[in-house]
């Protein structure tokens, strides 16, 4: 027999264990597929009622377009990196990620910071392992997303700044330039940021040196 205890605990790890769908996990057009009692804020609701899209609820063996966060990366431009995000989507998934695409989709005038801001919740918020972003220059991006509580987004801009940022940044988030660098230049930075471990070893005490003063920050705009 389960004690009240032990069911109250499985009970809230049932309740952790169900899918929020937010406005970001809703698609440009078709359909979104989520699991069974999967909790929708009313902002998906409102944006998929916007754009057509109609919410489907199904059995998890049913779906294949959601992964886990592990194996999630959130993706993201503005009008000027448009046409970059969609020629390194595909590459992203023959890496074995499913991509988060938060936007643009298409190439009607858009703010950078306000795209920089969704893939940065997704990766802070734990939903996605990391991000990619794209502007012109990958500068901007990089300084919006780096507000974020828990981000540390790097410009790169070749095979040896994406392996430094990895290796002895742990950088959660990728900042490219979809006018400065070619699609080919772009892959081979994207490729080697997702290949590269984080080295750890005295570099972790740096990390922590940089959280302690994003931390102390945050509780002087707390008081």
């Amino acid at each position: 027999m389960w004690s009240a205890a032990a069911r109250g605990t499985l009970q809230w790890s049932l309740q952790l264990m169900r899918r929020i769908i937010t406005a970001q996990d809703v698609p440009a057009s078709g359909e979104l597929r989520i699991p069974i009692g999967s909790l929708i804020t009313l902002s998906a609701r409102e944006v998929a009622a916007d754009r057509g899209v109609r919410i489907l609820e199904l059995a998890e063996d049913q779906i294949s377009g959601i992964a886990p966060p592990e194996k999630t990366v959130a993706l993201g431009a503005d009008n000027c990196g448009y046409d970059m995000k969609e020629a390194l989507k595909p590459v992203i998934e023959s890496l074995g990620f499913e991509v988060r695409d938060v936007g643009v989709y298409d190439e009607k005038p858009a703010d950078y910071p306000d795209m920089a801001l969704k893939v940065a919740e997704l990766v802070a918020s734990g939903t996605a392992l990391r991000g990619v972003i794209l502007d012109a220059a990958g500068i901007g991006s990089a300084i919006a997303a780096n507000k974020v509580p828990g981000i540390r987004a790097a410009l790169c801009y070749d095979r040896s700044s994406a392996r430094n940022s990895r290796e002895n940044l742990d950088s959660n988030v990728l900042t490219l330039g979809g006018r400065l660098l070619t699609e080919t230049q772009a892959e081979d930075v994207l490729r080697t940021w997702i290949a590269t471990p984080f080295g750890g070893g005295r570099d972790q005490g740096r990390i922590d040196k940089i959280a302690a003063i994003e931390r102390q920050y945050l509780k002087k705009e707390g008081s």
